[in-house]
């Protein structure tokens, strides 16, 4: 499936193909670069790659790899967090707005390590305590929301995204992965992410109304099927 934006790009980007062999597929490292290019606002094609039918010019493109990988004026870039960087450098201010953090996400590590897809199936209450922990993070105001002249204690966040109202690279990092954690225990495992946890839910709903996200996302259909041999093996 090619998703033409311009005929003679300097950036193409190829993604994992979903079951369908031309969809976007269930991969967020996949979507994080995509997500990455698409907040730059920078010219790029996007090439899905089946990888059940690998085509042989992929193969010499990129021997012993698999999506997602970028090419740039015809120079294959394979490492997803070194094309993060890479992007950084390449489409840095004034020219393109910079994406990284301003302020330091300390659950970050733990959090990400927790909604990797190999744990998604962990025991509730570990998920629990994790989903805690950015719950807690979201809904605590960022020092910029705090005024220390005013008499008025800010209490609750309003930002829209970890590091305030616009998406950072921490964002194309998390969300990705927060959204299958989302869809996919609740398929299998009818596990819902508390209502009381208002701040998650109000990240995900801020990140269901930006096209960054959405048009970068893969069906919940094909998520779906991306696990449903491991919840088969768990319930043997």
């Amino acid at each position: 499936m090619f998703l033409v934006v311009n005929p003679d790009p300097l950036f193409v980007c190829l993604l994992k193909a979903g079951s369908d062999g031309e969809s976007i597929g269930n991969c967020p490292f996949s979507q994080r670069l995509f997500m990455i290019l698409w907040l730059k606002g920078v010219v790029f094609n996007v090439t899905t790659v089946d990888l059940k039918r690998k085509p042989a010019d992929l193969q010499n493109l990129a021997p012993g790899t698999h999506p997602p990988f970028i090419t740039f004026n015809g120079e294959v870039k394979t490492d997803v967090n070194k094309i993060e960087e890479f992007l950084e450098d390449v489409l840095s201010p004034p020219n393109v707005p910079g994406r990284f953090p301003v302020y330091c996400f300390d659950p970050a590590p733990p959090l990400t390590h927790s909604l990797l897809p190999h744990c998604l199936f962990a025991l509730e209450r570990g998920l629990l305590k994790t989903l805690q922990k950015l719950d807690e993070y979201l809904r605590s105001p960022l020092p910029d929301e705090i005024d220390h002249n005013s008499i008025e204690d800010v209490k609750v966040s309003n930002r829209k995204f970890l590091d305030g109202d616009e998406m950072t690279l921490a964002d194309c990092n998390l969300l990705p992965k927060l959204h299958i954690v989302k869809v996919v225990t609740k398929k299998y495992r009818g596990f819902e992410i508390p209502k009381e946890m208002t701040g998650i839910w109000k990240y995900l709903n801020n990140a269901y109304t930006r096209e960054e996200f959405t048009n970068t996302c893969p069906s919940d259909n094909e998520i779906e099927i991306a696990y449903a041999d491991v919840a088969k093996r768990l319930v043997k």
